[in-house]
């Protein structure tokens, strides 16, 4: 599921799409695994195209997908709220909201572990609990 933008009659997911082969590098191999880690996660997913970057969706925003010259970063912006036991975060760690996971070339990502965070995310967005192991479940 998507929404339109309102500054372009591109969708968002063109303007993903669009983003994902303007990167010829790792970098675009990451945010487009990352991007079907996400929908695998939760195939209910909006996506959205805010800040000149990627957004995905839930009933608010669970991440969203930056990209510098040697980091793909994902931040989520209720990340403090999440447990993460495997430790995904490694970015944006003094705040007291947000976290960030910022992958660089050459590493892979815990695929289950983030899959569980994003269901977390997801919970929380509802006004549910953001019980990782319930999240796991569901992966």
């Amino acid at each position: 599921m998507e929404k339109k933008t309102a500054t372009s009659g591109e969708t968002p997911t063109q303007l993903i799409d669009a983003k994902i082969a303007s990167l010829d590098d790792w970098r675009g191999k990451t945010l487009a695994h990352v991007r079907a880690l996400i929908k695998q996660a939760d195939p209910d997913v909006i996506e959205e195209w805010k800040w000149s970057v990627p957004v995905w969706s839930h009933d608010g925003i669970i991440c969203t997908g930056e990209t510098y010259k040697k980091a793909v970063k994902l931040t989520f912006p209720k990340g403090a709220t999440l447990p993460d036991p495997t430790g995904l975060f490694n970015s944006s760690l003094e705040g007291n909201v947000r976290r960030a996971i910022d992958l660089h070339e050459s590493v892979e990502i815990d695929e289950v572990a983030f899959k569980a965070l994003i269901l977390a995310a997801v919970g929380l967005n509802r006004g549910g609990g953001c019980e990782l192991s319930d999240a796991a479940d569901g992966v």
